[in-house]
């Protein structure tokens, strides 16, 4: 299960001088509840927590199943998120929401840091299926049952043996559901080379999960 972020920032000191083009912050919070992504951005790079908070509330638990996808470890991808985040609130000042929209450019921080963290570690722990999944059905029978918890301990082992990128690919394009262009902007590579990982990594998938149906 998804633990809830609490983040450590640091204060507002050197953020958006006062007398740029910083825009008027709403008095209340509901005012901040209804904004878009880039207006609470431009709030946060204007040292306006309150701001960054509800961006946190907001973007918090895809974070975290990006980060668990590519390391396969709770803990660890939670430390990524709180450090996408708070790489995040230190470079609000300079986010431009004409180059990018804020979630390809947090998604693209958040999967940088936990494919190096990956590599760093040098192996990749179990994937972890969300409880749900891991729940047989009451409705099977024990035949069925035990065929199925075999089949899901064959994809977590196929998906544990991808290379950090392909797991990143997978998470992006099939279980948040991305377009290929939102998915390759995300990994900073081009759609070609976004539809180049799928491929291999569904290669990859195809050969451990069926090795006789390659023959």
């Amino acid at each position: 299960m998804l633990t809830r972020l609490t983040l450590a920032l640091p204060g507002a000191a050197r953020r958006r001088d006062a007398s740029q083009d910083a825009p008027r912050r709403p008095a209340g919070l509901a005012a901040r509840a209804d904004a878009g992504d880039a207006e609470l951005m431009a709030w946060a790079g204007a040292g306006d927590r309150a701001a960054f908070d509800i961006l946190v509330e907001r973007h918090a638990e895809r974070v975290l199943r990006l980060a668990l996808r590519v390391l396969g470890d709770a803990a660890e991808a939670e430390d990524v998120a709180q450090d996408a985040f708070l790489r995040a609130w230190q470079a609000a000042p300079r986010f431009d929401p004409g180059r990018a929209r804020f979630t390809t450019w947090l998604h693209r921080i958040a999967l940088n840091l936990a494919i190096d963290h990956a590599r760093r570690r040098g192996r990749l722990p179990p994937a972890r299926l969300d409880a749900a999944k891991d729940l047989p059905d009451p409705a099977k029978g024990p035949e069925a049952r035990l065929s199925e918890a075999e089949g899901q301990e064959a994809l977590v082992a196929a998906l544990d043996a991808l290379p950090p990128r392909q797991r990143a690919a997978i998470a992006l394009a099939y279980e948040e559901g991305l377009s290929g262009a939102a998915a390759a902007e995300a990994l900073s590579v081009s759609e070609r080379a976004l539809e180049g990982l799928l491929r291999r990594a569904r290669q990859m998938l195809r050969v451990r999960l069926d090795p006789g149906g390659m023959r």
